[in-house]
Order: C-alpha cells, then sequence, then structure tokens
C-alpha cells in the first residue's frame, strides 16, 4: 500500500531554488558567476530604491549667482526605510559634458542604533532633513542633470541604493554679465578745459598801530607790485581777460577797545578804497569797488596763532574757543604776560592791514579756436585743450589722433593713454585696451580710470576677485558707477547693481533689472540702449519668456540670432526660452 507524505510547499522551496540553480550549472556553466551576482545583490539590497518624489530641490531648474551654482535639497527618508544600524552619505553631483561630474558636498545619516554623531532618522517613523550645495559653475553645465548618490553600510556590509536624477539642467542667465560687457563703455577720463574760470590777484597793505595812514613803504611791496601790473594786464588784453570787480577789505587788529578799533578800521578802509579808485582812473578803468572793514579781526588772529610756534599758543586758542566777548578775550589773553609780548611781536602787527582783490575771468580759446590750433600747431595747446580737442570730434580716427598728440606731449599723465584704451575697449579690441590701460597705471600722474577699465577687462574674464583689486584702486573715478554696477552684477547682489546703475541705458543695467525681477525696467532700459545689438534682443527675449509673452519673445529672439548666429548653440540650451521651443 503506497504512503502519501504531504510535504509544505514552503519547505521544498530552498530545495527548488538549490535544483534550479543546479540545473542552469548543467546546461551553461557560464551562468555561475552571474547567478553568484545575484545572491551578493540579494543580500545586500535590503533598504530599497528611493524616487525621486523623495526630494526637493529649490531652485529646480537649477540657477547660477555670483558665478556659483547653488541648490537646497529637502529629503524624506520613508517610513521602515532607515535600518536601526545603517549609515547613509548622500551626495549630491552634477554631471554634464561628456561625463564630467561635480560633486557637491555630502550629509551623513545613522540609524537609531548607530553609535555617531549624524541626524539620526528613526526605522519607524523615517524623517526629513535639508542639505545645500554649491558647485562652481562652468558653461557645459548649462546642460546638466542633478543626481543624488548613496554610500550606505550597514555594519561591515554595504547596501546598494541606486542614484536618483532630482533637478535638470542650469539656468545661467547671470553668466550673461560677460557679454552685456561688450556693450558697455569704458570709463573715459575727463578733461578739466574751462573756457572761462574765476581768477583772483590779491595784495596788502600794513599800517602801523593806531594808524591809518598810507606809507610809501608799503605801497611798494611786492604784493602791491603785482596787483597794479595785474590791472594794466586786463586792461591791454581786452580778450583773453575780463575784470569783474575790485574788493577792498580793512582790518583793525582784536587789541584795544571796540569803539576804537571800529573807527581806525572804517578809516583805513576809506583811505585804501581812495587809493585804489585813484589807480583806476589812472589806468583809466571802469569797475565796481567794494569795500568793507572789521573792526577786530578775531578770525584772522585765531588763524595766526594757529599756524604759528609762540609759547601759550594751546591756551590762547582754549581762551578763543571759551570766551565769546571780546573784551573779556582781551583781558585774559594780556593776563598772560610772556605770551602777549610774543602777540605783540609777531601776530598783531599782521592784522592791522588792508587786503586789495582783482577778481577776474581767463577767458580762453573758443572750440574752433582749438581745432584750428590743432591742426597748425598741436604742441601750443594746453594740456587740457587737448584732451578737450578729443570731444569736439565724433570720428574715431581723429580722436584717435588726438590722443596720441597728448600721450606723447604730456607723457606723465595717463588721461590721454586711458581714453585711447577706452577706444580700443569700446571697439572689442581688448588686448590693444589692456596695453594702453596697464602702461596709464604705471604713470607719474596716474589716472582712476586706468584701474577702473583694468576692472572691467578682468569681470570680462569673469575674473571678479582681481577686478574687486582693480575697484579698490580706482576711486574717483569717472562713471565709477557703472563699474561697481557690473561688479556688483557679477558677485549676484542684484539689488546693489540696479542701484548702481541707476538711469544708464546698457545691457548690464537691463540684466540686473531682468536679475533683481524689475521686468517692466529691465523693457524700458532695453529700449533706450543707445548702441542696441543682439544681446539687447536677447534680453529682451528673456524678460518677455519671463511675463509669459511668448510672441514678443519669440519675435525678439529672432532678431538677436540673425545679429549674432554664435547666440543660437546658447539659445538652444537656455531653459528660459524652453517655451519658445
Amino acid at each position: 500500500m503506497a504512503v502519501r507524505v504531504r510535504v509544505p510547499l514552503a519547505a521544498l522551496l530552498p530545495y527548488s531554488f538549490y535544483f534550479l540553480i543546479f540545473m542552469l550549472m548543467k546546461r551553461n556553466l557560464i551562468l555561475i558567476p552571474s547567478m553568484a551576482s545575484l545572491l551578493i545583490l540579494a543580500s545586500c539590497s535590503s533598504m530599497g530604491a528611493l524616487d525621486k518624489s523623495n526630494f526637493t530641490v529649490t531652485p529646480n531648474p537649477l540657477e547660477t549667482q555670483g558665478g556659483k551654482v547653488t541648490a537646497s535639497i529637502a529629503g524624506t527618508f520613508p517610513e521602515k526605510y532607515m535600518k536601526k544600524k545603517a549609515v547613509v552619505t548622500v551626495t549630491p553631483e552634477l554631471r554634464y559634458g561628456n561625463g564630467q561630474v561635480a560633486k557637491g558636498q555630502s550629509a551623513t545619516f545613522q540609524g537609531e542604533k548607530v553609535a555617531g554623531n549624524d541626524q539620526v532618522i528613526q526605522y519607524k517613523t523615517g524623517g526629513t532633513y535639508t542639505m545645500r550645495s554649491q558647485f562652481n559653475y562652468v558653461p557645459d553645465m548649462q546642460k546638466s542633470d542633478m543626481y543624488l548618490t548613496f554610500n550606505a553600510r550597514k555594519g561591515n556590509k554595504t547596501i546598494n541604493i541606486p542614484d536618483v536624477k532630482v533637478a535638470d539642467g542650469v539656468i545661467a542667465t547671470s553668466e550673461l554679465y560677460k557679454r552685456t560687457l561688450m556693450n558697455a563703455g569704458a570709463c573715459v577720463a575727463p578733461d578739466s578745459f574751462q573756457r572761462v574760470q574765476a581768477q583772483k590777484q590779491e595784495a596788502n597793505i600794513r599800517f602801523l598801530i593806531n594808524q591809518a595812514n598810507l606809507r610809501k613803504k608799503e605801497l611798494k611791496n611786492n604784493s602791491v607790485k603785482e596787483f597794479l601790473s595785474m590791472l594794466k594786464k586786463i586792461k591791454a588784453d581786452q580778450k583773453g581777460l575780463n575784470l569783474k570787480n575790485v574788493e577792498v577789505n580793512a582790518y583793525a587788529s582784536p587789541d584795544g577797545g571796540f569803539a576804537f578799533n571800529d573807527k581806525l578800521a572804517d578809516k583805513r578802509q576809506n583811505t585804501t578804497e581812495k587809493y585804489v579808485n585813484q589807480q583806476l582812473k589812472g589806468n583809466k578803468i571802469k569797475t565796481d569797488v567794494d569795500a568793507h572793514y572789521t573792526a577786530q579781526d578775531w578770525e584772522g588772529f585765531q588763524q595766526l596763532v594757529q599756524a604759528s610756534n609762540i609759547q601759550d599758543k594751546d591756551v590762547i586758542l582754549r581762551v578763543l574757543s571759551m570766551y565769546k566777548d571780546p573784551a573779556e578775550r582781551e583781558r585774559q589773553i594780556r593776563n598772560m604776560s610772556q605770551g602777549f609780548r610774543e602777540l605783540a611781536d609777531g601776530i598783531l602787527p599782521e592784522l592791522r592791514r588792508s587786503r586789495l582783490t582783482i577778481n577776474y575771468e581767463t577767458v580762453g580759446r573758443s572750440d574752433d579756436e582749438i581745432k584750428q590750433q590743432y591742426k597748425a600747431d598741436p604742441s601750443k595747446l594746453s594740456k587740457e585743450e587737448l584732451l578737450y580737442a578729443a570731444t569736439l570730434t565724433d570720428n574715431k580716427a581723429e580722436k584717435e589722433d588726438i590722443y596720441k598728440t597728448a600721450a606723447k606731449l604730456y607723457n606723465n599723465d595717463s588721461r590721454a593713454l586711458n581714453n585711447l584704451g577706452a577706444l580700443a575697449f569700446n571697439s572689442g579690441n581688448d588686448q590693444a585696451a589692456r596695453q594702453y590701460f596697464t602702461q596709464g597705471a604705471s604713470a607719474a600722474q596716474a589716472a582712476p580710470e586706468d584701474n577702473a577699465n583694468l576692472a572691467l577687462l578682468a569681470l570680462k574674464q569673469g575674473n571678479v576677485s582681481e577686478a574687486e583689486n582693480y575697484v579698490a584702486k580706482a576711486n574717483g573715478a569717472n562713471d565709477l558707477n557703472e563699474v561697481l554696477g557690473n561688479l556688483n552684477l557679477a558677485k549676484g547682489n542684484y539689488a546693489a547693481a540696479e542701484k548702481y546703475f541707476g538711469n544708464n541705458a546698457t545691457n548690464s543695467a537691463a540684466l540686473a533689472q531682468l536679475l533683481n525681477k524689475n521686468y517692466a525696467g529691465a523693457l524700458s532700459t532695453l529700449k533706450s540702449v543707445k548702441n542696441a545689438d543682439a544681446m539687447t534682443d536677447y534680453l529682451t527675449a528673456l524678460v518677455n519668456a519671463r511675463q509669459g509673452n511668448t510672441e514678443a519673445a519669440s519675435t525678439a529672439l529672432a532678431k538677436a540670432l540673425s545679429k549674432d548666429s554664435s547666440l543660437k548653440s546658447y539659445a538652444d540650451n537656455d531653459l528660459e526660452l524652453s517655451k519658445l521651443k
């Protein structure tokens, strides 16, 4: 009698598995390594794969700012995922180009039974975490993918967790500052030419103590001689010199009573004014004479004491600051017997005086006269006239010729060299521009614009730290705010950049507004760019694309590519324009 024995299926499964392996080995021994790998994999993958839904990357797509690609990653380990004795290290990777990989900063997490200092993730409840990662941007990263990789272990065993793709591509709009600089104008060192300049010629006539009469000795001093000589010169040169008026200011020293000094200073004014009118009449010069007097010249007294080395100097100055009443001031100073004797001998005589001032203007060459003189003999023009002459023409070749002449005649002043560099920079000849700016920066009288422009060249190359070093030496440069705007744009400080650019209508200013999300301002600026180019149209496309104006964006992009076909490869990978495709 046959006996049937019932064997549970579960009990046969292990034998069936080995039987299967035996049969496969018998049929094809080459499968042995593969099956061994299968066994190892089955024993290691005890935690399973994570999904893209377990991670949120901000921003996504990634974006550049200040030459960096920065991402914030919010991750979740699901419930009953993190084994109690497991340790998992998460590393962000940006994969781009031909197999290139940039690794971000890793973060390590551990199960609840691991003795360590990393963030603990509970087995039953799971856990969340946030990590930041930053990559140095290179142009190939525009087309890239961000992955998270996992290095997991449980004790001495390695656990396989597959990589997870969490973000697509990089928006590199901020890096366009290098291209917008091609439209930026370099800093031009200004001339200080003034056709009409205010001038003064002064003379001093001193009086003896308590007297108001003019002494022959004083009327023959050098300052009075030069005063009279200038009056005659103005009379003779009606074209180049223009007399405005003559001032007479008479003074009495602060020693003595106020009432007495008031009358004395008044007499000195009248005596001096009469003398000046006689000289004007004798030279047949008509002009106004503006006469005043000061009874007690405490201001002049303080200035002379401050500049002197007399004894009790500091005490006297302190008395002047403490007491405002003239009588009390004089009383306190007289109490210092030695100090007062020095004042009486060295300071007070200088305050018993009248000051004569000729106010006049020098009138320089007209624009036409400067042009004519340059053609005839440029060496007869002053340095300022030469630099000004270059501003009288819009012809680049003529400007260049004038600046070269100025650089040759006045080689200790770098302004002409700087402006030659500016012409080269604005033409796209960066090599020649750098040579001029570098040569100018080493001149005896170097202009700050040389360093400002070297900063612009450094920014064109993406070298922000070098640009900052040059800007530090460019204080006072003409149009420095334009340079500071570009510098802050490169550093990712968009609000500051927009502020520095102000109302300047350039591609760089519009890019700052775009990145600062001032879209209306950006469009207004782009419409006002003086020398609009392909980048002007490209930025117009970006602004419209961000606002959802697809048709306007497409039109602007087409114009940009028609002007500069080299933009096509960039545009093809520009995620900001993906909706246009």
